[in-house]
């Protein structure tokens, strides 16, 4: 428009038409062209002004299609736009477009189909964005993280150790945080945010992460899970989470490519020993270096530009310690104990085998049966136990816990001289060692009855004897005694006669005489 102005311009004051191609540097024929279309549009030199509604009249005369018309393939290709724009949705290449079209009897070449593939379908072009508000200072930082740098051993220099960082970059300031870690856990994530708020002076009122594990348990673009011990720090230091959609990176636009930034312009080169040492360094680089140096979109230092404008507004910075809280699954087991980092908590009975969801603090491990609190234990250390004597059934108590006095207040209920008994019998400096004859003794009691052993029992401290063995005998032989010393006599019968009648008398038999002898 700008050149065709000033051929206008310059055949307005009479200048000939080659001294103008010469001028401006162009053909002759050209000029003659523009000339003719200015003509047809009825303009006449000289003229006192010159629209931009006439030039673009002008224009429009030069070229009234708009370019160069397109051919019979172009045609084609639109009749058959439904076709294939659906195969381009099916994720098919503009290749196997071509064939498949060549199939129905279609033929149209490439380059033909490309351009229309391009202009009428937008195909191979980036969708069009549109520009996020950045909103008030103070109100979002987002967060990523990613490896970045190695720690050189002191010990053996040829052996390193990788290292990943946590990086919060305020979204009006761009001013930024990096915290090295070593794990990428709900733990180090509440650690790093502290640090956090400590390095910014207060605190963000929403926080954009990604989808970590260590932060949300279920990615949702609704309504996504936050885990249950980041979910009490939010609610302890008044703060919101808004994670970032799955595979939307755009969402937290502000710190997806400082990863890359911070590895290569913080940790590359640097030898590093301990992660106390990391972490300074990048401490120093986010205030010195990288706070420093002008930002390309805001055209301000981030320091300079966090501490003028967004600093007063943050939320007040914590003045406590956070007690991280360690949330967890266990099952309870047979032996109604449920472990909670390495340590063993006993469970009520009715409990076994069921999974429970436990919360352990610094001071207390507490245990929640569908969302109710059903148990409550002192924080012990890894490989330590809490029991609760009332969580065991009391006949199985007692020999698992050792519990001496309520062993013998089971055997002296069964009378006075069976607790004297079972006293003598755990009167030893390690009395656990002689439970299994208390129980012994408790077995003979319930089979024989509590005066039957209450008798023997007194008959046995009076001479010193404690053998439960030897009780259990004589209580044996003194029930056979009774039942053989007088038997109960029978009741005569209806029709008994005497003995007599049924007695035959005895003929006394003759001796017999030899042969040849006269009888007598």
């Amino acid at each position: 428009m700008i050149e065709f102005r000033e051929v206008l311009r310059l055949w307005q004051e009479q200048v000939p038409k080659k001294r103008i191609a010469a001028q401006l540097g162009l053909d002759p024929k050209t000029v003659r062209r523009y000339l003719r279309a200015a003509e047809a549009a009825e303009l006449r030199a000289p003229m006192e002004t010159l629209s931009d509604e006439q030039v673009r009249d002008v224009l429009l005369t030069l070229q009234p299609s708009g370019g160069r018309p397109h051919g019979e393939d172009w045609t084609r290709c639109g009749e058959q736009r439904e076709a294939i724009q659906h195969w381009l949705v099916e994720g098919l290449r503009l290749t196997k477009i071509r064939k498949l079209l060549a199939r129905q009897g279609v033929s149209i070449n490439y380059p033909t189909l490309y351009r229309f593939a391009v202009e009428q379908l937008q195909f191979g072009r980036a969708a069009t964005t549109i520009p996020i508000l950045e909103g008030e200072p103070g109100q979002e930082v987002q967060v990523d993280t990613g490896w970045v740098g190695w720690l050189t051993l002191p010990l053996s220099p040829q052996k390193r150790r990788r290292f990943r960082a946590w990086i919060f970059t305020a979204v009006f300031s761009r001013y930024r945080f990096v915290y090295p870690t070593f794990e990428e856990t709900t733990a180090r994530a509440i650690e790093a945010c502290e640090a956090a708020w400590q390095f910014f002076g207060g605190i963000f009122r929403v926080l954009i992460p990604d989808n970590t594990k260590a932060i949300i348990v279920q990615p949702d673009a609704l309504t996504p899970h936050v885990t249950p011990a980041f979910l009490e720090y939010t609610q302890a230091r008044k703060f919101h989470v808004d994670p970032a959609r799955v595979r939307h990176p755009r969402d937290k636009a502000r710190v997806e490519r400082a990863v890359s930034n911070v590895r290569d312009d913080c940790f590359a080169g640097e030898v590093l020993a301990t992660l106390d040492d990391a972490r300074v360094h990048a401490g120093h680089w986010c205030r010195e270096e990288y706070g420093l140096r002008r930002h390309s979109r805001t055209q301000r230092p981030p320091r300079e530009h966090f501490e003028a404008e967004e600093q007063s507004v943050l939320l007040p910075a914590p003045t406590t310690p956070f007690d991280i809280p360690l949330w967890s699954t266990p099952k309870v087991a047979r032996d109604q104990l449920a472990v909670v980092a390495k340590a063993f908590y006993s469970i009520p009975h009715s409990y076994v085998r069921a999974f429970l969801s436990a919360r352990a603090d610094q001071q207390t491990v507490r245990f929640y049966h569908h969302n109710v609190l059903i148990k409550t234990h002192p924080r012990k250390p890894p490989g330590g136990r809490s029991i609760d004597a009332q969580d065991y059934p009391v006949e199985r108590s007692v020999y698992a816990l050792r519990d001496i006095q309520s062993l013998q207040r089971q055997a002296a209920s069964y009378g006075e001289a069976v607790g004297r008994f079972a006293a003598a019998l755990l009167d030893n400096p390690l009395p656990w060692t002689r439970m299994r004859r208390v129980y012994a003794l408790l077995g003979v009691a319930r089979r024989y009855g509590a005066a039957r052993v209450n008798e023997v029992c007194a008959i046995a401290l009076a001479a010193e004897m404690f053998d439960v063995r030897r009780l259990q005998r004589m209580l044996e032989q003194a029930a056979t005694s009774s039942a053989t010393a007088s038997p109960a006599p029978l009741p005569a019968a209806r029709f008994l006669r005497p003995a007599s009648q049924y007695a035959l008398p005895l003929a006394l038999r003759q001796p017999s005489s030899k042969k040849g002898d006269d009888p007598q």
